[in-house]
């Protein structure tokens, strides 16, 4: 799935969210509106300074809390509207939302190490990895269309979300996607606009590197 007209220099920025009490406690959160911790919205100060050098033309974001806070910083600095939509958020995880890491392991084993083979998994009963695309992708290639050209989009999402999105955007197949690596908090992933469709140029930048604390790892 890619741009439908090609050459016109678009980039998308996927950006995850700050930090959460939950990240810090590698508790899955999924669908679960938790907010940013006061370093959440350090982070989340701090990079949108670094994105508004970037001069986005929009921004669209996850309506969960601790999205639409990450990019109401972005707001702040640079007086663009933000969109929210509900299509953008994580991934429905069922009964794994609010269970810890080491929780996950041990009461689902099977089921975690299946997905982390790159087998299509319900985890916790909830949605697929290509689920997640089918509905996460379109909004954002929606608003990379509203572009001018050479324009940047700038997204604001989860770190499973954006990981599928830039999968279906590469053409990747499915099984592939676990070959992206998570994005730490408050980091972000550039997609530019070749002859061909949407290339990565940059992934998990920000920072020098931190731990993936989050559902994706």
């Amino acid at each position: 799935m890619n741009g439908s007209r090609s050459g016109r220099g678009r980039k998308i920025v996927l950006w995850r969210h700050g930090q959460t009490s939950w990240n810090l406690e590698r508790r899955f959160q999924g669908t679960t509106d938790i907010e940013l911790t006061e370093a959440g919205v350090g982070q989340a100060r701090r990079a949108a300074r670094l994105l508004a050098s970037l001069r986005p033309d929009a921004i669209v974001a996850s309506d969960l809390r601790r999205a639409a806070a990450t990019a109401a910083e972005l707001v702040s600095v640079t007086g663009l509207e933000v969109a929210h939509d509900s299509a953008l958020r994580e991934t429905y995880a069922g009964a794994w939302q609010g269970l810890t890491h080491e929780e996950i392991v041990g009461q689902y084993g099977e089921q975690y190490t299946a997905w982390k083979r790159g087998e299509p998994v319900r985890r916790g009963g909830g949605e697929l990895e290509t689920e997640v695309a089918d509905r996460a992708a379109p909004v954002v290639l929606e608003h990379a269309d509203k572009l001018p050209d050479a324009g940047t989009l700038v997204v604001v999402s989860h770190g499973g979300t954006i990981r599928t999105t830039i999968g279906r955007l590469l053409g990747l197949e499915a099984h592939h996607w676990e070959g992206l690596g998570g994005l730490s908090n408050c980091c972000w992933s550039v997609l530019g606009e070749g002859a061909r469709g949407w290339r990565l140029l940059e992934h998990n930048a920000g920072t020098l590197p931190e731990p993936v604390l989050g559902d994706d790892d």
